[in-house]
């Protein structure tokens, strides 16, 4: 039987580690050819790098189905309001959010004219309206939240369809568990960077996301339903 993404060909960022990763193999295993893209193939802190990975993107791939933007620059969790300089501070929209819709905006161009019904999938996070004590990631994760929106409203009428996947408590990538924090959690265990990628290939296969557009998609274990009052058991 054919591979939920059989001949598409995608460019996935932040692909050599965590979620990236994760994504990457998972979209790979079900019959995409996959450009795994990193810091050693582009610098997405500036402008340039993420044009010119776009152009590299379409050159390997011949043409582009799908695009996974993972790419996030490390988190630091020193780095709070009065902390966090503003070099910092655009590293993390350049990449998360600039970088974005520079290759949004390029590939679905290039969609558009090979008529081609792509997808477009953009790892955003519950602290897009949350405060994280991180100003400079929540600022950048809320600006992917409404990119996606505009992104999906203008290409739906091409056929291309524009999602976030918004993991919760995933350890790595900078962050570490706190002691006692899985029982704040529904589902009672942190997640791990292949239940994103299970969520993700639903969304991007035409079999099971063929009429989602627009939407951002939780993948947390229901950790964003977690308030000052106790569950009830009974």
């Amino acid at each position: 039987m054919p591979g939920l993404l059989e001949g598409d060909r995608a460019l996935i960022t932040g692909a050599g580690r965590g979620i990236g990763r994760a994504m990457a193999d998972a979209i790979e295993q079900e019959g995409a050819q996959v450009f795994r893209a990193d810091l050693a193939d582009a610098d997405l802190s500036k402008p340039e790098g993420a044009a010119k990975l776009a152009e590299e993107a379409i050159r390997r791939l011949g043409t582009v189905s799908i695009f996974v933007h993972c790419a996030s620059p490390q988190r630091q969790e020193a780095k709070h309001m009065m902390a966090v300089t503003y070099p910092e501070w655009r590293e993390m929209l350049a990449v998360n959010l600039d970088a974005a819709f520079v290759l949004a905006q390029t590939l679905g161009r290039h969609m558009v004219d090979k008529r081609i019904k792509g997808r477009i999938l953009v790892t955003t996070s519950l602290h897009a309206e949350s405060p994280r004590n991180l100003p400079h990631y929540s600022a950048s994760k809320a600006g992917q939240t409404m990119l996606v929106k505009e992104l999906a409203r203008a290409l739906g009428p091409h056929g291309i369809r524009v999602n976030a996947i918004v993991p919760g408590a995933i350890p790595g990538e900078g962050f570490k568990g706190l002691p006692g924090m899985e029982k704040t959690i529904p589902l009672g265990r942190f997640g791990k960077p292949a239940d994103v990628a299970a969520m993700a290939l639903a969304v991007l296969s035409e079999r099971f996301g063929a009429y989602v557009t627009g939407a951002s998609i939780l993948v947390d274990g229901g950790i964003a339903l977690h308030n000052w009052i106790p569950p009830s058991n009974t």
